[in-house]
């Protein structure tokens, strides 16, 4: 198969699809791959590891789409790019189609085959393409949140360790999936008091039972959903469901009884956000105010820590690489019933329950098994 890896282009995005190891991977076993002229220059990749691993540089972009059968990338196609997609073209990348109308109506318009890294899902409902950049985002987010707390940064002017006689930052994690597991284990490490709200006992049970003694678990009702943002000083947003927009936890009218000054990272802006007044954000610039409530919203957090990113990312979505490459995408969908999850998009045809659910098109989606037998 000829695979293409272009550079990436949304904002502060220096992550790529590919390392060397991934490219040696897809050229041993006898498949040609395509690597856009310093694509992986943010990542520390230089173009003569990418030739020592069999890859070919090219000098643009619009070279590597053109030569290319399967497109691997990190984020979904920004608008630069909807004229370079070409009909039957697979494109291997993070979507989050529920969260982008114009995106969806635009990939399905042009006919790609759709394999969106968020929504292959193992039988016990890991989604093991999305947690090393859940595990990335849900590290960062604490850090962020500690560093906008500070009074220049427009916060409270809280530090969120505390001090000796003085007490340190509440942190409120919602969700105690991959992000905010991770999360809440750096906001404990920096030594806030730290509650977990989830609506899962097992995992509050389960996560009770490994993290440290300055965190605290409680079940996610509205009433106590609404206690402890008003009591906090730092929020994430962690909540998910595969593939589907997030839902809007977060009222305005909650934001406006909460501390000014506090700080909310919404990690979940890539699915559209869990507050009523998220936006996305860019690295750029990162942070909004609303309701005097410090909002972080940056949608491709981990594009920041580009190198341990990519080489994270890397290690899972090459195995389902290998599959699409060696055995063609129908194939190695009806094979593997985890991949076939990931398959958003069919040729122009919507296979992806939830995002049809989000723009009202379920008389327009099939499931996979119909397209592929």
């Amino acid at each position: 198969m000829l695979i293409g890896c272009p550079k990436e282009v949304k904002n502060n995005e220096f992550r790529v699809g590919l390392t060397p190891a991934a490219v040696k991977a897809y050229t041993q076993q006898g498949h040609t791959v395509f690597i856009q002229q310093g694509a992986g220059t943010g990542s520390g990749i230089s173009d003569e590891e990418f030739k020592a691993a069999g890859a070919s540089i090219l000098p643009t972009a619009e070279e590597v789409w053109d030569k290319s059968e399967m497109i691997v990338k990190v984020k979904e196609p920004m608008p630069q790019e909807y004229d370079l997609m070409k009909e039957g073209q697979i494109i291997y990348t993070y979507f989050h189609f529920a969260a982008d109308a114009v995106l969806t109506k635009t990939c399905l318009e042009k006919k790609i085959i759709a394999i969106a890294y968020e929504t292959v899902q193992e039988d016990n409902g890991n989604l093991p393409l999305l947690k090393p950049m859940s595990e990335v985002a849900g590290r960062m987010s604490a850090l962020m949140a500690a560093f906008y707390l500070a009074k220049p940064q427009h916060g409270r002017g809280v530090l969120p360790t505390g001090v000796p006689g003085v007490l340190p930052a509440n942190v409120v994690v919602i969700g105690g999936g991959t992000v905010g597991s991770n999360a809440a284990r750096i906001a404990a490490g920096l030594g806030a008091k730290v509650i977990i709200l989830d609506i899962n006992t097992n995992t509050l049970e389960h996560l009770g039972n490994i993290m440290p003694a300055n965190v605290f678990t409680c079940f996610s009702d509205p009433v106590t959903l609404e206690r402890c943002l008003i009591e906090a000083d730092i929020v994430i947003g962690a909540v998910l469901i595969p593939g589907a927009k997030a839902p809007k936890i977060i009222t305005r009218s909650i934001l406006q009884k909460m501390k000014p000054g506090a700080v909310f990272v919404d990690v979940a802006i890539d699915q559209g956000g869990c507050a009523e007044t998220s936006r996305p954000t860019t690295h750029d610039n990162p942070i909004f105010i609303e309701e005097n409530i410090v909002h972080y919203c940056v949608a491709n957090m981990p594009g920041a820590y580009a190198r341990s990113s990519t080489f994270a990312l890397n290690n899972v979505t090459i195995k389902y690489g290998l599959k699409i490459a060696n055995l063609g995408v129908e194939k190695a969908c009806k094979q593997d019933p985890h991949l076939r999850k990931g398959l958003n998009m069919y040729k122009g045809i919507l296979t992806c329950p939830p995002v049809s659910q989000a723009f009202g098109l379920e008389n327009q989606c099939k499931y996979p098994e119909e397209i592929l037998n």
